[in-house]
């Protein structure tokens, strides 16, 4: 017998009836999602100044980010100076997108990382946990403050459009609004146990422990992704 709590067993019939009960729900999300989606593809947007951040080949202009497109996606991951290891969510959560050409390719658009840290320190980290991502410093900027990442603080995503030389931001969430860009949470919630996370709503006795209690630190995806794995 296990030691952890299991569903119910049912017939076929009744499992199928379940789900599809279930069903009517996840389509309901799915029509509300795509109204949200609607609703912000209707969104105004505020212009932007000119920033200049720090890539990889030295200083260049928030127009320049874009690489030639017109829509640009950012993460703003959080950073702490000389620190060998940074935030283990912002690492597993850039760790996730390693083929993003169809972005570039198909949707004349960009997905990039910028940190309020030094270019270099940012560069040997992205190689260190094995990101894929270019990633841009605005260190010396106002440009992660402006947009809700202020240094310190914690990470953010923002969605910017380009028309010329002139930026517009048009988009922007934090904290649990950046789920939606995920594939591993959007994978384990598929699970029987789900996060096991004690604040999910689970039937009584499914294994949960503290939130951020578990999952891969930064240094565990280094092993695993960076160059010394």
């Amino acid at each position: 017998m296990s030691a952890v709590p299991l569903p119910p067993i049912v017939s076929a019939e009744e499992w199928q009836r379940r789900l599809d009960d279930l069903r009517v729900r996840e389509k309901a999300a799915t029509r509300e999602l795509d109204a949200i989606a609607a609703e912000r593809r209707r969104l105004p947007m505020v212009e932007l100044p000119a920033y200049t951040l720090v890539g990889e080949e030295g200083p260049v202009t928030l127009t320049e980010v874009f690489g030639g497109r017109s829509q640009l996606i950012v993460y703003n991951h959080m950073w702490s100076d000389g620190n060998t290891w940074q935030c283990p969510g912002c690492t597993g959560f850039t760790s996730q997108f390693t083929r993003l050409d169809v972005l570039e390719r198909y949707y004349d658009a960009r997905f990039v990382i910028v940190s309020n840290g030094p270019i270099d320190e940012l560069l040997a980290y992205r190689d260190r946990v094995g990101n894929k991502m270019a990633w841009y410093s605005s260190a010396g900027s106002s440009f992660g403050a402006d947009v809700g990442a202020p240094p310190g603080a914690g990470f953010a995503v923002n969605v910017f459009l380009r028309d010329g030389d002139t930026v517009y931001r048009t988009w922007h969430t934090n904290g649990r609004g950046t789920e939606r860009l995920s594939h591993l949470q959007g994978l384990v919630d598929l699970l029987p146990y789900g996060r096991q996370e004690e604040w999910e709503d689970s039937p009584e006795g499914w294994p949960q422990h503290p939130t951020y209690s578990r999952g891969m630190g930064s240094k565990e995806i280094g092993e695993l992704y960076g160059v010394r794995a």
